[in-house]
């Protein structure tokens, strides 16, 4: 017992260096810069309050450990914003082998059974196949554009974002998941993109 909670902890420790990395997006108020921890705890949230946006038979409580631990990687990796190198450098097999080295370590201070299961669930979210995955990958996209439109634009200021790139980036990923929610949320952007 005694050496599963040191791996615990050890773990546990380690992520809440997830708290020190400043991520493109700022807090809806623009204020600051928002860190991965406060966005993964957002994205949990998101979860809970827009599970009635989810296909039938999606397990909102796997959507929320997935949202819990999607961005963990972020500890070595850094954020690597959507739009950035021109919406490039995102899913690029540089940063994806440099996510799958993360995981290795930060799910291996776990015990074995539980790092398994963890790093299975951040597996799952990345490759986006399940009806869960699926759904958590939408907010994970939909998140960003929120704070962008109450923050005045946001990244989309910074990286000199279009209406047809917001789509391709993010809004396909939305509609796959939450279809009614990206229609909503679409129609909220219009009235920025028309500026």
């Amino acid at each position: 017992m005694t050496a599963r909670l040191e791996s615990q902890f050890a773990f546990l420790n380690e992520a809440d260096r997830l708290k020190s990395v400043l991520r493109a997006t700022t807090l809806v108020d623009g204020s600051r810069p928002e860190n991965s921890g406060e966005h993964s705890w957002h994205l949990a949230l998101y979860a809970l309050i827009l599970a009635d946006q989810a296909a039938p038979g999606v397990d909102i409580n796997r959507v929320i450990k997935m949202l819990l631990i999607h961005d963990l990687v972020e500890i070595d990796v850094g954020d690597v914003p959507i739009h950035s190198a021109n919406g490039q450098a995102h899913a690029s097999s540089v940063t994806q082998a440099a996510e799958a080295r993360a995981a290795d370590r930060i799910f291996g201070l776990l015990p074995k059974d539980l790092g398994d299961e963890l790093r299975a669930l951040w597996e799952e979210f990345e490759a986006t196949q399940t009806p869960d995955a699926v759904f958590a990958k939408s907010l994970d996209r939909v998140q960003p554009v929120m704070a962008n439109l109450m923050s005045g634009g946001g990244t989309w200021i910074t990286y000199d974002v279009t209406a047809e790139q917001l789509e391709s980036r993010v809004g396909v990923k939305v509609a796959r998941g939450a279809p009614r929610l990206w229609d909503w949320v679409r129609a909220k952007t219009l009235p920025f993109f028309a500026k």
